[in-house]
């Protein structure tokens, strides 16, 4: 049978980097994970403790497509007590992971062949989800003097129907303030555009707080998940937040693209918004691991480096050292054992003089990690 087109997506290159260093690890070598964007740590205690009890005295059958509306009420407030923010919990979808959200959004907005704006760098599957439902994606090339985010003069002449971007970003880690938040907002609906924030990054935050664009406007789609701050990468649960005349649209995709996130996740979700000092014990581990790699990147000689204000990455310019990202990356794993993630899975046109380090493990693991780059480009 033939495939499709739109199924001609490219891999998802840090997923390769892992399979190489699972495959290092098999031959019984210690390797340093900096390459993935997950916590190093379980979900919250609470939360798994709320799944146990839950699961003796329920079927963990369908829910409504939209979501547990206890979750859905609980998120809402959440906004009131990160941003100030009054939200009507009607608004709220609760998707199976930001993957999901990011489905839903782009079904419900965007026509064939409309073009979507997304910042490079920026989060790879942005643009192979695009391209799988036949819409285009529009690399936006951001410049550092604009901290590696797009600007609303970059968004002239490019016949846009929509404008995605991400504050906290992946894999740069650098933040949109207020103004800057609201210009990109202001110049996308002066263009008959849709605007959709990604947050999920929201909560990892060092020296200021992350602006949500539901503090700026109503007329917009905000995503966001439990898998960075709350810890729960492989529970797939997520949400999403929409206009109130987006609702029932949105409703009616859901139920018939996933008919309901898992309902063990939701319910594990839920009891994680409670778990406030667990969850600032990790930042305290991101805030100590970011510290190390501000400080240990450049004493080994990677000091062309974004500015993370928050999630856990730093994102490195290392054309003067490569113009093969991926390759350097795998003699970084070969030779110091230490797994990184090449530029290319975030900007196709510039991607292969970059890297991106994550710094979400255990504090010992940036350290021994450090170390070792140190001693590799040493003697490189």
């Amino acid at each position: 049978m033939r495939n499709s087109t739109r199924s001609k997506v490219a891999p998802f290159i840090v997923m390769d980097v892992m399979e190489a260093a699972r495959r290092a690890e098999a031959e019984g070598r210690h390797i340093v994970h900096m390459e993935v964007g997950q916590p190093g740590t379980p979900a919250p205690s609470g939360a798994r403790d709320a799944l146990a009890r839950a699961m003796e005295r329920e079927a963990m059958g369908y829910t409504v497509a939209l979501g547990l509306p206890e979750l859905r009420a609980r998120i809402a407030r959440l906004y009131q007590d990160w941003y100030g923010v009054d939200l009507n919990p009607d608004r709220v979808v609760i998707t199976p992971g930001s993957s999901g959200a990011f489905i839903l959004a782009f079904t419900a907005l965007f026509d064939t062949g409309d073009r979507v704006g997304i910042g490079a760098p920026g989060y790879p599957s942005y643009r192979q989800i695009l391209r799988a439902l036949d819409l285009v994606a529009v690399d936006i090339e951001t410049a550092a003097e604009n901290r590696l985010q797009p600007v609303p003069g970059d968004l002239a002449a490019q016949d846009l129907r929509g404008l995605l971007v991400a504050s906290p970003a992946n894999p740069t880690g650098t933040m949109l303030g207020r103004e800057a938040l609201g210009a990109l907002i202001g110049a996308t609906q002066a263009a008959g555009a849709s605007f959709i924030s990604d947050e999920i990054y929201h909560g990892i935050e060092y020296e200021a707080k992350a602006v949500s664009a539901l503090e700026i406007t109503d007329d917009c789609y905000v995503i966001n998940s439990f898998s960075k701050y709350f810890s729960m990468t492989g529970w797939r649960v997520g949400w999403m937040v929409v206009p109130e005349d987006h609702i029932r649209t949105v409703e009616r995709l859901a139920q018939n693209l996933f008919i309901c996130p898992p309902h063990a996740s939701q319910v594990a979700a839920l009891a994680a918004m409670e778990c406030h000092e667990e969850l600032e014990a990790n930042m305290a581990v991101y805030r100590t691991n970011r510290a190390l790699m501000l400080e240990g990147l450049p004493r080994a000689g990677f000091d062309r480096i974004a500015p993370p204000d928050g999630a856990f990455y730093v994102y490195a310019d290392v054309s003067h050292l490569t113009d093969d990202s991926r390759a350097f990356a795998a003699e970084i794993l070969e030779r110091a054992g230490v797994a990184v993630t090449p530029g290319l899975d975030f900007d196709p046109a510039r991607g292969a003089g970059t890297l991106r380090f994550s710094y979400a493990r255990a504090t010992a693991d940036i350290e021994e990690g450090l170390a070792r780059l140190e001693r590799f480009m040493a003697a490189r």
